[in-house]
């Protein structure tokens, strides 16, 4: 009895969590007088593939948005499992005066809000020549506190026996970190590009105040575009932010199996 009402209770939250992505489905198919109709009606009496047309086909086309999104994610996010790897392994593996209280300063980092850091990046980025170039994005998401944390935990948890077998054979923390460590840690590794690739995916903050040029834009600065002057296209928004979806969905069917084993192998020791 307790299974079944828990069971219930969490496919009520479940009901809750995703019925505003059924309405914006719904949405995408509908005309612009039924979008606020009441009472709500979940299927159309005269749906429509206009506004999923639209999206690709039309003026602002999101063919571009996403070869843009596409590339920003997939570069940030090899580059942040590599690095967060190669530092993760450091900080579990390499003894060396002042690690922990290095690797504490490092999580500090975490605490601090993004928008705190917006005003000196800009700052830098434009002394640089960098500013409205995809590499305002890019080069800061290679790096992640969060990633060094999780492969961090996860190293830990492997016994050190394995690696000192290895060096007593004459491998070098190079080998070791290839050939055994980074084999054993696919799971995490995973959840972390799992976890990467939708943060730059779905980041507009950055995008808004990085980029300027709208050939530029990312799919989440794209949908900007069906605000209009003096009204929303809610039909346009809906049918791109449900393509919009497509990417993090196959990530996510692509990975799932990993994720839970991911999470579960990174907190096994503190």
């Amino acid at each position: 009895m307790r299974k079944l009402i828990s069971t219930i209770v969490m496919f009520m939250f479940a009901l809750i969590m995703i019925y505003p992505f059924l309405w914006m489905i719904s949405t995408s198919f509908k005309q612009p007088f039924e979008v606020f109709q009441s009472p709500f009606q979940w299927i159309s009496d005269q749906p429509t593939l206009k506004y999923h047309e639209n999206v690709w086909t039309g003026t602002a086309s999101f063919i571009t948005y996403y070869w843009n999104s596409l590339k920003i994610s997939i570069i940030s996010t090899i580059g942040a499992v590599f690095f967060a790897a190669v530092a993760a392994y450091g900080f579990s593996r390499i003894e060396f005066k002042g690690r922990d209280t290095l690797f504490l300063i490092y999580l500090v980092a975490m605490m601090i809000p993004n928008q705190i850091i917006f005003i000196p990046k800009f700052i830098m980025f434009n002394a640089l020549g960098l500013y409205n170039t995809h590499w305002a994005l890019i080069l800061p998401g290679l790096f992640t506190v969060l990633g060094v944390f999780m492969l961090r935990q996860f190293f830990i948890a492997v016994p050190k026996d394995i690696s000192e077998s290895a060096m007593l054979d004459g491998a070098g923390h190079f080998s070791i970190f290839l050939r055994i460590m980074l084999p054993m840690a696919k799971p995490s590794l995973a959840t972390l590009a799992i976890i990467d690739f939708s943060w730059h995916w779905n980041d507009f903050e950055n995008a808004l105040i990085f980029l300027l040029d709208e050939k530029l834009y990312t799919v989440s600065l794209g949908l900007q575009s069906f605000v209009l002057e003096n009204s929303v296209d809610y039909n346009g928004m809906m049918a791109a932010a449900t393509a919009g979806m497509v990417p993090m969905i196959i990530v996510f069917l692509i990975g799932q199996k990993f994720i839970v084993e991911g999470l579960a192998s990174s907190a096994v020791k503190g």
